[in-house]
């Protein structure tokens, strides 16, 4: 019997990575029904983490807390509750840019967050916690969640500062003498970029835009984040402190979490190295394939891990650039499959199934 990993990242825009992985699963099955199927999604610590770490470790508790959204508005967010009392909280579910009417750059706040990490580290059965900082709609360098779990940003008139990094301008001190401890493991913030705090390249200067902000309010928001900079000390140049508005580097300060990659976290902890061991073939995925998929994401970690294995992979994505060039068995464009862009963004998982049909087909091949 033939083992194969199905191991994809998000389709982003069309389906998540664990529909992702039993599309695939299920075409691969009409033409190979007997062989073992590994379906493993992946995510590189942004959104969808918490779904695809569901299903990867079944034996996971989902909980969920009522919290303020970024707006102020009250969401329910889950989180899930690892057999080793890891704690995977994902940013996006409290404080993301989808729980957002409207835009709002300078007011959307971590507020939501703080009060989901109190209710985890409120747990006992919680040691650690993995905290995911992909698809947030903030950037006040994480200070809505600190105040949430009892740190004080304060005015020069003494006065707690309202929500939003629009707010950090006027901050003239910061009391953390209230603020919560973080469990006894530790905090692991899930990065998926390399930004630091401040500067074109920074949570204002490179993502602020992403999220509403102009250029006057990107001006703003820096100036802001410098000025909490100023105030906590830290390391504001750290690769990955720019993440999530800087809540990164908020959380490095306040509650000494580190930084690691969200895409090395996600499939350490997914058990992919273990899937992989006496697999003939790993079938990934995501969005657009090209060189870039190499550095850091979801795609090219998998890539390194299977090179160590000596696990062919095959690659399947909307869109495939140059991959004659790229280190990879096979990739196939679902563009390609259905004749368009359109019509495989219309109806990604039978495109996928029908990927799954052709690698399977050609693996009958290969033995």
């Amino acid at each position: 019997m033939t083992r194969v990993v199905i191991a994809p990242d998000s389709f982003k825009g069309t389906l998540g990575a664990a529909a992702a992985a039993e599309a695939l699963a299920e075409g691969w099955r009409r033409v190979r029904p007997e062989d073992e199927l590994l379906t493993v999604p992946l995510a590189d610590g942004g959104e969808g983490t918490l779904e695809a770490l569901g299903h990867d470790l079944p034996a996971g508790c989902w909980r969920s807390a009522p919290v303020t959204g970024p707006d102020g508005r009250a969401v329910d967010a889950a989180w899930l509750l690892l057999p080793d009392g890891t704690a995977v909280v994902e940013m996006a579910r409290a404080a993301g840019l989808p729980l957002l009417e409207r835009p709002d750059p300078l007011g959307a706040t971590t507020r939501g967050l703080g009060q989901l990490l109190a209710a985890v580290a409120a747990d006992p059965a919680v040691h650690r916690v993995m905290l995911t900082l992909g698809g947030s709609a903030t950037t006040d360098g994480g200070t809505g969640a600190l105040a949430a779990l009892g740190a004080r940003f304060l005015d020069a008139d003494g006065a707690e500062l309202p929500p939003g990094g629009g707010a950090l301008s006027r901050l003239a001190r910061v009391d953390l003498t209230g603020l919560t401890p973080p469990p006894a493991g530790g905090v692991r913030c899930l990065v998926d970029v390399t930004a630091p705090l401040l500067g074109p390249l920074g949570a204002a200067g490179q993502f602020g835009p992403q999220k509403g902000a102009d250029p006057g309010q990107v001006t703003e928001l820096d100036a802001g984040l410098a000025r909490l900079a100023d105030l906590l000390g830290g390391d504001r140049e750290a690769p990955g402190a720019g993440a999530a508005g800087g809540t990164a580097y908020g959380f490095a300060v306040c509650w000494g979490a580190e930084f690691v990659s969200g895409a090395q976290a996600v499939a350490a902890a997914a058990g992919l190295d273990e899937a992989l061991r006496g697999a003939a073939l790993v079938v990934t995925g995501e969005g657009q394939f090209d060189a870039q998929s190499l550095r850091g994401k979801v795609v090219g970690d998998l890539v390194d891990r299977a090179a160590g294995a000596e696990v062919p992979v095959a690659v399947v994505a909307g869109r495939v650039v140059a991959a004659e060039r790229l280190p990879v068995s096979r990739a196939l464009s679902l563009t390609e499959l259905a004749g368009s862009v359109a019509g495989a963004m219309a109806e990604p998982a039978h495109w996928l199934a029908t990927a799954g049909e052709h690698l399977a087909r050609e693996q009958s091949v290969s033995t």
